[in-house]
């Protein structure tokens, strides 16, 4: 069972800053594509940003330039760094981490893991 806890949402005003972090932990031999998510009220849920095990990065248009994803692979951890934020970025942020649990590469599982998901409000 792999488990995921978020934190840093909050009310920020336009064009202000907040970092979201998001540590994994459990039975994990490996972790790959760590990512987050956010959804709007009645809208989809969207990918924000992805990091792969080799630090390979990708954002949609819409955040390109304002957030920054980074990884600490020894503390199981994904950052998002989310600058000159606006309005329309206020949303339920979740992070999303898929790997492998287990202990040995003969028995590992594969896992896809979702946090509880932090409210990020950006508002004058």
């Amino acid at each position: 069972q792999v488990q995921l806890v978020e934190s840093g949402g909050g009310l920020v005003q336009p064009g202000g800053s907040l970092t979201l972090s998001c540590a994994a932990s459990g039975s994990i031999f490996s972790i790959n594509v760590m990512g987050w998510y956010r959804q709007a009220p009645g809208k989809r849920r969207e990918l924000v940003a992805a990091i792969t095990s080799g630090g390979s990065t990708n954002y949609p248009d819409s955040v390109k330039g304002r957030f920054t994803i980074s990884r600490d692979n020894a503390k199981k951890t994904t950052y998002l760094q989310m600058n000159s934020l606006k309005p329309e970025d206020t949303a339920v942020y979740y992070c999303n981490v898929g790997g492998y649990s287990g202990t040995s590469p003969f028995t590992k599982k594969s896992f896809d893991s979702w946090g509880q998901g932090t409210q990020v409000t950006v508002s004058s």
